[in-house]
């Protein structure tokens, strides 16, 4: 663990890391594709749904406990329930496959903007050494050009044969060789990470001017820009037209709870470290309704910025926006975006702004992520990174689907039950009085004790209910990958049960005595009355 002594500089400092770190590539494209998949304009009521009643406020908790004790992620539970320390644990495993996970996300960002400075972007045409015949470049301005079942646009070509290469790969079972164009943006994305956090808050609270409003000025740049492209209003329509019928399928609150809470990020330990550096008096409340409203309306307005260029698309191929819409995830912004951006006026002007939009929306997480991690653990851990060969994106694919999902879940869901049952909501309520000088009303209450957790155990049941069908390009998972993975979400939760049977064979005492440390009617009291002697010395 990093741990720091210092305090933000400014109160604008934290705001922006906070937002910085909540506002991530999630809010750019899976939000837009979540929405419009889910009833359009309709999905907006189980969105702000479940916002209200079970991201914001365990934002909030997770901010009063930062701040309150003034803890990282494992040394918390020694104040709230020592038996649960597996828990941070848990969270700096999953935190660090995230931060692969946005790195390589960042090296293939980083591939194209370099690419961006040149007259013609090479994802314009189809004359390129990575080109196959099946390369058809076509708009509604091409007359003598035909697309058919088998044409494969250049933007895709540039993506999958070039950035990837995964045209080199079969799949899992052959990953190939490593592909140093990636590996070289990869170390250069990590010397920026490293030199963002070499001091702690001190150097990442000035680094997050940049990082955190940079993308909000492109996002206004390309909204406008967007807005004046024939066919944006088919874009919108399509975005925004309310299916309500979507409303009675379980998926889309489902989909709606598992947005929600990835997007607002509680469970990663980055709202406990950043909260630890402030001021004890800090309002904490203003602050979680403050940054958690951002967030939802960046992740609306992004919409927009997408929605707008893909009806634009729709015009220019004389298609349907439901099959110009066909990718998500990276594809979205890789393939679809990349080409919609190709084919503007002053194309390359628009490509580099949004390419370094990515990266900034990148580096803001993987700070944020950094600051709860060993430097020298993530490391080693990047030098074997397997996204650096050719068949990496399969790996990332597989990571992305089953390393954070229904572990981070569960461990949140531990998280609230060991605050709001074991350490106790009303001694969790004094201690936020006790640095507010107000405490949490009755609705905050009954979320923290109730409504979270169900709120947790939804999304759980959903993913074990209906597992992910993983699929990428042509390659479909087999079994075996579907075991893996889950293999891998594994790993990091199995820190939680591990360290509770460690705890209890390592407490001495007899069978009676032991039993009171699940209680911590005895162990969680002590460390809350010395802080609040302490508070008044702060």
């Amino acid at each position: 663990m990093v741990t720091f002594t210092s305090t933000w500089s400014k109160k604008m400092d934290f705001l922006l890391s906070v937002i910085g770190y909540a506002v991530d590539l999630g809010n750019v494209w899976r939000f837009p594709y979540i929405c419009y998949q889910n009833g359009g304009g309709a999905f907006l009521l189980p969105y702000l749904l479940m916002a209200v009643f079970g991201g914001v406020p365990l934002f909030y908790m997770e901010l009063a406990l930062g701040q309150f004790h003034r803890s990282g992620c494992i040394s918390i539970w020694k104040h709230i329930c020592p038996i649960f320390k597996g828990i941070g644990f848990a969270i700096c495993i999953i935190a660090l496959y995230i931060a692969f996970y946005y790195n390589t996300i960042m090296a293939w960002a980083l591939y194209y903007l370099l690419s961006s400075f040149q007259p013609t972007l090479p994802w314009t045409t189809c004359n390129n050494a990575w080109n196959t015949p099946n390369c058809t470049h076509y708009l509604s301005t091409d007359l003598n050009v035909s697309w058919t079942n088998t044409s494969i646009s250049p933007a895709e070509e540039f993506y999958t044969r070039q950035v990837l290469q995964v045209h080199l790969s079969p799949g899992l079972h052959q990953l190939g060789a490593v592909s140093w164009q990636l590996a070289l943006c990869l170390l250069f994305i990590f010397t920026i990470v490293y030199f963002s956090i070499w001091k702690g808050v001190k150097t990442s609270g000035k680094v997050v001017w940049v990082t955190a409003t940079f993308p909000y000025l492109v996002l206004l740049i390309l909204l406008v820009r967007g807005a004046t492209l024939p066919g944006a209003w088919r874009g919108v329509v399509f975005y925004l037209q309310p299916d309500w019928d979507k409303l009675l399928s379980t998926t889309v609150w489902i989909d709606a709870a598992a947005q929600i809470f990835f997007s607002l990020g509680p469970g990663f330990g980055v709202l406990l470290a950043f909260a630890s550096y402030n001021p004890f008096h800090n309002n904490c409340y203003k602050d979680a309704l403050v940054t958690s409203s951002v967030n939802c309306l960046t992740s609306f307005v992004s919409g927009f910025v997408i929605f707008t260029v893909l009806g634009y698309m729709a015009e220019m191929r004389q298609q349907g926006v439901e099959t110009v819409a066909k990718d998500a995830g990276p594809s979205l912004l890789f393939i679809i975006y990349a080409e919609a951006i190709a084919n503007m006026p002053a194309a390359t002007f628009f490509a580099i702004i949004f390419f370094l939009m990515i990266i900034m929306l990148g580096l803001d997480s993987t700070v944020s992520l950094s600051l709860s991690l060993s430097l020298c653990f993530t490391l080693a851990n990047e030098l074997l990174l397997p996204s650096l060969i050719k068949g990496g994106a399969f790996v990332v694919k597989l990571f992305e689907e089953y390393a954070t999902g229904p572990a981070v879940i569960t461990v949140v869901f531990l998280e609230v039950i060991a605050v709001s049952w074991f350490y106790g909501t009303k001694r969790f309520c004094s201690d936020v009085q006790l640095m507010l000088g107000f405490s949490p009303g009755l609705f905050w209450r009954v979320c923290w004790v109730a409504i979270c957790p169900c709120f947790l155990l939804f999304i759980i049941g959903s993913f074990l209910a209906f597992p992910p069908e993983v699929k990428l390009f042509d390659y479909v998972y087999p079994f075996w990958t579907t075991v893996l993975g889950y293999c891998i979400g594994v790993s990091s939760f199995i820190c939680v049960p591990s360290y509770m049977v460690y705890h209890l064979l390592t407490t001495k005492g007899t069978f009676k005595q032991v039993s009171q440390i699940l209680s911590q009617k005895q162990q969680c009291l002590i460390p809350s009355v010395t802080l609040r002697k302490q508070a008044h010395m702060r």
